[in-house]
């Protein structure tokens, strides 16, 4: 289901944005979400732009900018080779805007949270359905 710009945050006030943190996972495995992200939603990273590890020593933690506002394409489920963790931070409409969509695709469990006035961090994990 495709959805329009006129279904966006209350009083067209609070951001659509989205900011993404994944790490710990495998490469495929980011690339399979970021894929999902830059399908479903406006972002800040190229298409051509795939998540690589860029150390062997260290954590990698690829980061992006969605705008939620507008659903470009609903998602089939994708296929993870093991729960990806996500830390997902913005204003309480488009973390569970995001949220919600993720779900059409994965099955997504909340893990934490912290809360703010305006907006919330929340760490979601992604499974397979």
């Amino acid at each position: 289901m495709v959805n329009s710009t006129a279904e966006q945050a209350p009083g067209h006030q609070e951001s659509r944005d989205v900011v993404v943190a994944v790490t710990g996972c495998a490469e495929e495995d980011a690339r399979t979400v970021f894929d999902l992200l830059r399908h479903s939603f406006v972002s800040d990273r190229p298409a051509d732009d795939e998540p690589a590890e860029e150390s062997s020593t260290r954590p990698t933690v690829w980061f992006a900018t969605v705008d939620v506002g507008e659903t470009k394409a609903a998602d089939a489920p994708a296929q993870l080779t093991a729960p990806v963790l996500m830390d997902v931070q913005g204003g309480y409409w488009a973390v569970d805007r995001f949220r919600k969509h993720l779900a059409e695709s994965f099955a997504v469990r909340m893990v934490g949270t912290a809360a703010g006035d305006q907006e919330e961090e929340v760490r979601l994990e992604l499974a397979n359905r």
